[in-house]
């Protein structure tokens, strides 16, 4: 077909090129240019599915009133982006007992009283509790020393990694629950290390997404009444009208990062004046973060532990 496919290390280290085109606090618009599609779904999974944070995973109910049900209340709980970095925390398994290195403390405690309006209970009202669990466990034998249900050696707020930087949640007006006259909740969040393929509540990302750069070609000049035809079609303004002098205009290609492939611009013309492809090696690529993780760093993670798989299955077929 003429289409050479290989690929070699040199001429994918002399092609490979990435363009910042919007970084702001939550969200980052880059381009990745001279690779396969393959090497970028693979990014994008694992920026949805393997990149680590910290979520909430198990609430100790205590007194829940409102008409939100346990389960349910704690699924919200879970979702709740943390401002905690996951590479300063351990993962719990369940031999482990939950200490200051991979285990995060919340309480909650928020009750409204009777004759009083509505209650809203938002996120801000979770506090960190940098001491460990403040609930005793049950003991068989009532003369034993009382026993949380984690096993703190020391404060994490007394830790240099946490001192300067307290931990808590990223977005203080998130809506937990509505609480009526009379009710009440109290709990207790621990939130620990996880990974979105377990869980969609670790997943790092909103959403992580590309797709191929638009190439929008014009066979042949188009001016005049024709010119502006063309303009007025796209809906999303890739054409413009650029003037050529004498009083005469013609239609140029302005913004084709900006088409859809909508193909308005091919419709109900009785000879073929543009046309409409995609670069096979070069994609917009777009990575909205939930917050607790800027998307830089997210992207740079993705490809350490792209990396690591890498460096796995070369170590396994040696």
């Amino acid at each position: 077909m003429g289409v050479d496919n290989s690929v070699t290390l040199e001429s994918f280290c002399k092609n490979l090129k990435i363009e910042v085109i919007e970084l702001t606090e939550d969200t980052m618009e880059f381009d990745m240019i001279g690779i396969d599609a393959s090497l970028a779904n693979a990014f994008r999974r694992i920026l949805i599915a393997e990149v680590p944070t910290m979520a909430i995973e198990n609430v100790l109910m205590v007194n829940n009133t409102s008409v939100i049900p346990d389960e349910v209340l704690a699924h919200r709980l879970g979702l709740i982006p943390l401002n905690a970095d996951p590479k300063l925390f351990e993962y719990l398994s369940e031999h482990d007992t939950p200490n200051e290195r991979n285990t995060i403390v919340f309480k909650l405690a928020v009750s409204c009283k009777k004759g009083s309006p509505r209650l809203t209970v938002k996120s801000d009202q979770l506090k960190w509790l940098p001491g460990g669990s403040e609930l005793e466990m049950e003991s068989p034998t009532p003369s034993a020393k009382p026993r949380t249900y984690t096993s703190f050696s020391r404060s994490q707020d007394s830790m240099p990694e946490f001192a300067n930087k307290p931990l808590g949640v990223k977005h203080q007006d998130i809506i937990i629950d509505k609480l009526g006259p009379g009710q009440a909740i109290e709990l207790e969040a621990h939130a620990v290390k996880g990974i979105g393929k377990v869980h969609a509540k670790w997943s790092p990302v909103a959403t992580a997404w590309y797709r191929m750069l638009p190439e929008v070609i014009l066979l042949k000049e188009i001016k005049g009444v024709d010119a502006e035809k063309l303009v007025k079609k796209c809906p999303v303004n890739v054409f413009d009208i650029e003037d050529v002098g004498k009083g005469e205009k013609k239609a140029v290609v302005a913004n084709p990062r900006a088409c859809t492939l909508c193909r308005e611009c091919i419709r109900g013309v009785n000879e073929p004046q543009v046309e409409l492809r995609r670069a096979k090696d070069h994609f917009i690529f777009k990575i909205e973060s939930a917050g607790a993780i800027p998307p830089e760093v997210l992207f740079t993670d993705a490809v350490k532990i792209l990396e690591e798989k890498c460096d796995r299955v070369i170590c396994e077929l040696s």
